[in-house]
């Protein structure tokens, strides 16, 4: 059996994780938002092509919308990386998740512009995914060779 010993480091883990809630909270506040202003209704999740075409608000709607369901697609492999990667490199870990935070926002700030070639802003925030992908593998080996 192997123990894991977490160190008083793992902490910053835990507040990034947290801050990671706090963007996706925020997110979802801000399609509430969008959706308001568009005038569209639950339980529709996307304005049609010809109604974004007519109404700029609701492009902007599935802009923000789209924001947020990416950003929830990665999430349960951002959380599962973190995690576990911190057991062996908790500020490694803690700097590439902060990485991909600060990449969420500015994707989301490129978007909201309502031209969706804009969220390219915040692609730097795979180089946090791709580090997270390594502390995540070398946690594995070394949990496996020990």
């Amino acid at each position: 059996m192997v123990q894991i010993e977490i160190s008083k480091d793992f902490g910053y883990v835990v507040s990034t994780g947290f801050a990671s809630v706090i963007l996706v909270t925020y997110l979802g506040f801000k399609v509430g938002q969008a959706r308001r202003l568009a005038g569209y209704p639950y339980p529709y999740v996307y304005a049609t092509k010809e109604e974004c075409e007519k109404d700029q608000k609701k492009l902007l709607f599935n802009c923000y919308q789209r924001v947020h369901q990416n950003t929830l697609e990665f999430y349960p492999a951002f959380l599962f990386t973190l995690v576990a990667g911190g057991i062996k490199h908790p500020i490694l870990s803690s700097v590439a998740g902060g990485i991909w935070i600060l990449g969420r926002i500015f994707f989301a700030s490129g978007y909201y512009t309502g031209e969706p070639k804009k969220r390219t802003r915040g692609f730097f925030g795979y180089i946090g995914s791709l580090i997270l992908f390594g502390t995540t593998i070398s946690s594995a080996i070394s949990l496996l060779s020990s």
